[in-house]
């Protein structure tokens, strides 16, 4: 039987100093016994970045499998009166990341939490947010009554595959956008006769945002399947020649769809391709197909832990949105303005 604890020794150290870089941007260390974070097991280094910036002790949780792969769930310290943040991202594997953060959510609210927050960098089973075809499921929507049942009172989610699913949520949601850390490093670059792409249509909105930010020219990239297990035909709408693209979407998952955009937009004339996403899901041959790809560069962000492979592609750049998720837990407990963190 395999066990993830968090020391209890730990909560007795000070919390670690803060780096003297960006000081002024970082809120005070604070000592306040109402305020408290805890991670299940999927990205707990994101988790200890997030409590590291906060100048937080992460809260104590056990964290068991029976030999069958069933979750126990143990919380190790006193959450009554708190409010209580948990991180979680339901990533690989989905529904066993799922299942820890609905039992420690069901924990906390049983040993009276005032106040919980599901705070999910990455939200799984959101491309599931519609009847596409008869007898399927509208997934999102079951996810996200499960959390309300197991006990959240709002949640706060990174990039959502389209906004529109904060209405399955029946408790209020704070859509955090990772697009202010992905603008900086590009605008750090200075990349030549920028044109940002968006490589569908439904990504339109985030292109143009995207572009806007970093006074670029926009371009989208219209697919089209002409039937079963025949190569896309991809339709480049927008001027791309002579330009260095960047492809921006909110995940990146077999890569196949991003290597084909790439493709299309060097055959029409462009530069040099860059790509970006906020979750890094990277399955199957994905780090095989960026590898083999003449994509630039593609950058990502840590709501997603990288596989070994990955964190191993050089042409993979990971960019960190702890400070990011740290102010906007640091809004949603004082109460202030979380929108402005994604303007």
């Amino acid at each position: 039987m395999a066990t993830l604890v968090t020391p209890t020794e730990k909560a007795e150290k000070k919390a670690p100093p803060l780096p003297e870089e960006k000081s002024e941007r970082r809120p005070r260390p604070r000592v306040d016994e109402k305020f408290k974070i805890f991670s299940g097991t999927a990205n707990e280094p994101l988790a200890d970045e997030v409590c590291h910036f906060l100048g937080l002790q992460r809260g104590q949780a056990q964290l068991t499998r029976f030999a069958d792969g069933e979750c126990y769930v143990q919380i190790q310290e006193n959450v009554r009166g708190a409010d209580v943040f948990v991180m979680q991202s339901t990533c690989r594997p989905v529904d066993s990341n799922l299942m820890e953060l609905l039992l420690m959510m069901d924990a906390l609210k049983r040993a009276s939490a005032r106040r919980i927050t599901a705070v999910i960098p990455y939200f799984g089973y959101a491309r599931q947010d519609r009847k596409d075809k008869p007898r399927v499921p509208i997934s999102a929507k079951l996810v996200a009554d499960v959390l309300t049942t197991a006990g959240a009172n709002r949640a706060l989610i990174v990039d959502l595959h389209t906004p529109q699913l904060q209405g399955f949520f029946n408790i209020p949601v704070d859509h955090l956008f990772a697009s202010p850390v992905l603008v900086d490093h590009f605008k750090r670059l200075n990349l030549p006769n920028l044109t940002v792409v968006s490589p569908d249509a439904g990504g339109v909105e985030r292109a143009r945002f995207f572009a806007k930010k970093v006074d670029a020219a926009l371009a989208i990239v219209d697919k089209r399947r002409m039937e079963m297990n025949v190569a896309e035909v991809m339709n480049v709408i927008g001027d791309v020649n002579g330009r260095t693209c960047l492809i921006i979407d909110d995940l990146i998952d077999t890569a196949g769809t991003l290597v084909k955009t790439a493709e299309a937009l060097l055959q029409n004339g462009a530069t040099d391709v860059y790509a970006c996403c906020s979750h890094p899901v990277l399955s199957g041959p994905a780090v095989e197909n960026i590898q083999k790809s003449a994509l630039k560069e593609v950058v990502v962000t840590n709501t997603v832990p990288l596989t070994e492979e990955a964190s191993h592609e050089p042409k993979i750049k990971v960019l960190s949105i702890a400070g990011l998720i740290g102010r906007a837990i640091q809004s949603i407990h004082e109460e202030t303005s979380v929108s402005k963190l994604s303007m």
